[in-house]
């Protein structure tokens, strides 16, 4: 690349980050280019559309800032976001814990360009960076997604609707039990990340949570993010054939990471669809749960 090439990138990152800059068209003009031209080429010098690539690099600012003392509510207004409430959710998602748990040390986001918040005020390269790309980071956050969308439909429902047997002597996984209500099928495909996270990081048997919609929210946001640092942290040390002996099986068993994974995943987007086809039997709007809709929704988003 040329040293006019350089610079124009730097532009359009300075661009991207500037305090003042809060949506695609602010970026764009802060840069002197139209939005489409603006979000083109920063996409193809840099890997990452300038949304969400401010989104992150807001974020990893916000990290920084909360372990140097500053409150939870200060680091969300200065990331640009509305609430703390909406701040502590990305956060969480992004980081895998509450705002609240910052401690000093590390705050870089997995990035596919090694482009990251540099304090005080500064970005930095990293190269060589790997994080999860392609079908797979689609197919985490597609069930993440979908997953949420689900559970706050069935918040619509009366109770007695949302556990309703509907399904008798349907079971997907026997050793997990009935999946013959919503309830049962939603409670299981929260419970599932809880219980894989916990036998790969060595922790106690997850104890049963609240199974209502709101409660399984809840359950799913806090999975939700410590799944993501999860499999981020096996794809940056490239983990994914390493054995783990489940001391939560009776008897203990040996599985490989990856088939992990692959097992939640399959068995997630099952139960999505069958929670998704007793939730149009009750009248709700649902969609067809496709990930090519998703991904086109979610682009869309980060070019908002």
């Amino acid at each position: 690349m040329t040293d006019t090439g350089r610079d124009r990138l730097r532009e359009l990152l300075d661009a991207v980050l500037d305090d003042e800059h809060h949506s695609l068209g602010e970026m764009a003009g802060g840069a002197y280019a139209s939005p489409y031209h603006f979000s083109r080429l920063l996409s193809r010098d840099a890997g990452e559309p300038p949304v969400a690539m401010r989104r992150r690099v807001m974020l990893e600012r916000a990290a920084w800032q909360l372990g140097h003392g500053s409150s939870v509510t200060d680091a969300a207004f200065e990331a640009g976001y509305e609430s703390v409430e909406g701040f502590s959710r990305a956060f969480a998602r992004a980081y895998g814990h509450l705002p609240s748990d910052v401690t000093p040390g590390g705050s870089w986001l997995p990035a596919p360009n090694g482009i990251h918040f540099h304090p005080p005020t500064s970005l930095w390269v990293h190269s060589g960076e790997r994080t999860m790309t392609g079908p797979l980071d689609h197919l985490v956050h597609h069930d993440l997604d979908d997953t949420r969308d689900l559970l706050e439909a069935a918040k619509q429902l009366p109770d007695a609707d949302y556990r309703e047997v509907v399904r008798p002597g349907q079971v997907v996984l026997s050793f997990d039990g009935a999946d013959e209500s919503l309830a049962q099928l939603l409670q299981h495909q929260v419970f599932t990340k809880e219980v894989w996270l916990a036998a790969i990081l060595g922790e106690d048997f997850p104890p049963a949570g609240a199974d209502d919609p709101g409660g399984l929210i809840e359950r799913q946001e806090a999975v939700a993010g410590r799944w993501l640092a999860m499999l981020r942290d096996m794809e940056r040390r490239d983990a994914w054939d390493d054995r783990i002996v489940d001391a939560l099986c009776d008897p203990p068993e040996s599985f490989v990471l990856g088939s992990i994974v692959a097992h939640v995943l399959t068995f997630g987007a099952h139960r999505r669809q069958l929670a998704r086809a007793m939730l149009r039997e009750r009248g709700l709007d649902v969609g067809g749960g496709d990930p090519i809709d998703w991904l086109a929704r979610r682009h869309q988003e980060q070019e908002a």
